[in-house]
């Protein structure tokens, strides 16, 4: 009688509460996939309003009226330099925030003592929280007039390359001092995340690096950037991102001028973003449609981006498996 009577609570609690796990699983599941498809479904909805308001620029002679503006060369002329001047900025800042982000973070992961390491790592993380416009009005007010000498100097010993060429700027506010600026502004979110990816390497692999007699250096290069090579490029493509979105610092230390392929004068190098911040207010009718065009043509820089960087990452972890 006794097992008779025992049996059935025995069976019947696991049975409910299994059936309430499933039913959380399910509600989960499909939280997620909502949150999922209202991603694509915004972006949808952003490439749909670029596309569309933009159609008067890029094809007036269909979606304009004529005596609206002159051809459609004339939105070439003047996106292009746009599109060059966000990509040489956001490339300046890669150039100089990717090798000074790993470096600290891997002083931060492997070299620095705990004592050191963790407020490092604080600062960090704080110069991430400080405001766009802080980074511009540094840029305009103490670095700018920094960076004259310096131009003075690429101009006297390497004036033959094209980057370098013409009367150097007297008020530093150019292509470069902007890059600079941004790459400042990149660099906690490089250093943060290769941090973190740098502290996941396997303890075993390290040792057995060291145990095999490799120096700290060889240790790391052998176990630490191989298991972090896709993490790196996935950083430095975000810092990437903020790079060409950046509007507020880069408005505030580009002044206006004329399109120029040299670095180091007061050209008419603005980006995409801080032309959009500077004219939209007071746009309408044909040159909204051109300050849409010009950022629907960075929405897809940015989704281009973000596809190679995609791309670069499945290929490492495809190679990684493979060895």
């Amino acid at each position: 009688m006794t097992e008779k009577v025992t049996a059935p609570s025995r069976t019947t609690a696991p049975a409910e509460k299994g059936s309430g796990a499933a039913a959380g699983d399910k509600v989960f599941s499909g939280l997620a996939y909502t949150a999922g498809a209202l991603i694509l479904v915004v972006l949808a909805f952003v490439a749909i309003f670029l596309v569309t308001k933009s159609l008067p620029a890029l094809w007036p002679t269909v979606f304009s009226d004529q005596d609206s503006i002159t051809s459609a060369d004339t939105f070439a002329e003047y996106v292009l330099p746009l599109m060059g001047g966000t990509v040489i900025a956001s490339i300046i800042a890669l150039l100089i925030a990717t090798p000074v982000a790993v470096g600290i973070a891997l002083y931060i992961s492997h070299y620095a003592p705990a004592r050191i390491a963790t407020p490092v790592g604080y600062i960090i993380d704080l110069l991430a929280a400080i405001p766009s416009v802080v980074y511009g009005a540094w840029g305009m007010i103490a670095l700018a007039p920094a960076m004259v000498p310096i131009y003075d100097w690429l101009h006297e010993n390497l004036g033959f390359l094209p980057f370098f060429a013409g009367d150097p700027s007297t008020t530093g506010r150019t292509l470069a001092t902007s890059g600079v600026v941004l790459a400042v502004m990149i660099l906690p979110i490089i250093t943060s995340l290769c941090r973190e990816i740098f502290v996941q390497t396997p303890k075993l692999h390290e040792e057995a690096a060291l145990a095999l007699g490799a120096t700290q250096w060889e240790m790391v290069r052998a176990t630490v950037f191989p298991f972090a090579r896709a993490g790196i490029v996935s950083s430095v493509m975000l810092g990437l991102g903020r790079a060409l979105g950046e509007t507020m610092a880069v408005t505030l230390v580009l002044s206006p001028g004329v399109f120029s392929l040299s670095l180091i004068t007061s050209g008419r190098n603005a980006t995409i973003p801080s032309e959009i911040a500077l004219n939209f207010p007071e746009a309408f009718g044909m040159r909204q449609s051109e300050l849409i065009a010009a950022g629907l043509m960075l929405f897809i820089i940015t989704l281009a981006v973000n596809m190679i960087a995609r791309w670069i990452v499945s290929r490492h972890k495809e190679f990684s498996g493979a060895n």
